[in-house]
């Protein structure tokens, strides 16, 4: 019979071989049966560990418990009790059981080893596993993290519009939203779509960032941080690549480049001593699978968290991969973007150290980043760490009206629909800055997964919508 309450596996275990009597529920992970009594592995998802239930003839349901397959879902009353296997501490001895529902054999997910891409054509079964319980949980520990780091520090956290009518990146490759008939949709006289008779009176789409938004708050509240869904309608069927994924972008009123360096930095670090402190068990999975590929991910993130990171331009960061022997894929050329093999070369070969590259050329970053004296260079920066490269990417905003305005314009952007933004440069304008953590790549990081797929529950990519 189905109990009221119910104690999680985690709590079980910390309680220890007490003798108690508890009730447990969760998914069937493995049973080997006899005739008399069966070793079952249960997990409900709260821990890393699955704990061991004895059942035996004794129970009254024996025959059908004992014939349960992998994924059943079941409750289990009994005692915990000293374990006398290897590896395992306790173990329940089952009294009572209730099946709440029975897999056959075509449950997708089996005791042998299945691939991770297989895993994502079944999404919605993969929390069951091993690997995700532990990416999702430490996902969970770094969203709390996120919000923790914030709030001590004096900052606001802020919901920002996921429609906007802005592009703040000015790069175009956005989703338009609409509620116009696809068919039929409202024209001009010239034919071209009329989106003054669409919902919001005007072309919206799906925002990129909340940036521009959140700048409006920080001029007002002083710090502010938004958390929440961002997309880009990019063709890039890569393992870094989503079209819809989550952002963390603090922006900081009186403050300049330097200070948000320093805010990012002590951010990740924040990230991963979180992550190793709160989530042990899951860390200690995550990096037996890397070692298993030759690569030592808490070694590497001990040695991240602890370490000042290092300063450079972009003009020395070119002078340094330009001098070296290394055979790049890109070229590497003044003026154009670092690619992610010359950002992993700086953070892994050349000072095995966290990096934040500083000072970009303007003409491959945003109209909003601070004007350098130089005219050729922006107050941008860029935090690589080694085993990802890029992580963080961040300026101080441009604070100065007509310089704002001049490049709104060179960059041939609309000018009318940022009418807001500009009127920030106009009225009681101070320096500011901020930066964005894509929240997906920092967890891909962090936990050692190759693809971002991997990271969020349900991936949202090109061709790729099924859950």
């Amino acid at each position: 019979m189905l109990q009221k309450s119910a104690h999680s596996l985690k709590s079980v275990f910390e309680m220890g071989a007490t003798q108690s009597e508890v009730v447990v529920r969760g998914w069937i992970r493995s049973i080997r049966k006899g005739k008399k009594f069966s070793f079952m592995m249960l997990n409900d998802g709260s821990t890393q560990d699955s704990i061991q239930i004895i059942i035996d003839e004794t129970l009254s349901n024996y025959a059908e418990v004992s014939s349960l397959l992998i994924g059943s879902s079941i409750e289990v009353r009994g005692k915990v009790v000293a374990s006398q296997g290897k590896g395992q501490s306790i173990e329940i001895q089952g009294s009572q059981a209730y099946i709440f529902c029975v897999c056959d054999e075509t449950y997708p997910i089996q005791k042998k080893a299945t691939s991770l891409e297989f895993l994502r054509e079944v999404a919605h079964l993969r929390a069951r596993t091993n690997t995700f319980a532990a990416v999702f949980r430490v996902r969970h520990a770094l969203s709390f993290a996120t919000h923790e780091f914030f709030n001590q520090r004096g900052f606001y956290n802020l919901h920002t519009p996921i429609v906007t009518g802005v592009d703040a990146e000015g790069a175009g490759e956005m989703f338009s939203v609409t509620n116009f008939n696809l068919e039929s949709p409202a024209r001009s006289s010239d034919g071209k779509i009329d989106f003054s008779q669409d919902f919001f009176g005007k072309q919206t789409s799906l925002t990129v960032s909340g940036q521009l938004e959140a700048e409006t708050f920080a001029l007002g509240l002083g710090k502010v941080y938004t958390f929440g869904p961002t997309f880009r309608a990019e063709n890039s069927n890569t393992a870094r690549h989503l079209a819809e994924f989550w952002m963390i972008e603090p922006e900081v009123a009186f403050a300049d480049l330097d200070d948000v360096a320093e805010l990012g930095a002590d951010y990740i670090k924040y990230l991963i001593n979180t992550a190793l402190s709160r989530c042990p068990q899951e860390m200690e999975f995550l990096a037996g699978l890397k070692k298993e590929e030759g690569e030592d991910l808490l070694g590497v993130l001990k040695h991240v968290a602890g370490s000042d990171f290092v300063r450079i331009t972009y003009t020395e960061a070119v002078e340094i991969l330009k001098s070296t022997s290394e055979k790049f894929e890109y070229a590497v050329e003044w003026g154009k973007e670092l690619q992610a093999e010359h950002e992993r070369y700086l953070a892994e070969r050349h000072f095995n150290l966290p990096v934040i590259v500083t000072d970009y050329p303007k003409n491959i970053k945003a109209f909003y980043m601070k004007q350098n004296a130089d005219g050729k260079t922006v107050r941008a920066m860029d935090i690589l760490v080694p085993g990802i490269g890029e992580i963080i990417g961040g300026s101080q905003r441009e604070d100065d009206h007509e310089k704002l305005l001049s490049r709104v314009r060179e960059m041939g952007m609309h000018e009318q629909s940022l009418w807001w933004y500009l009127d920030l440069r106009k009225y009681g304008s101070v320096p500011h800055a901020g930066f964005g953590l894509g929240f997906e790549r920092a967890v891909m990081y962090i936990t050692g997964m190759k693809n971002i797929r991997d990271v969020i529950p349900f991936p949202r990519a090109a061709k790729s919508a099924e859950f």
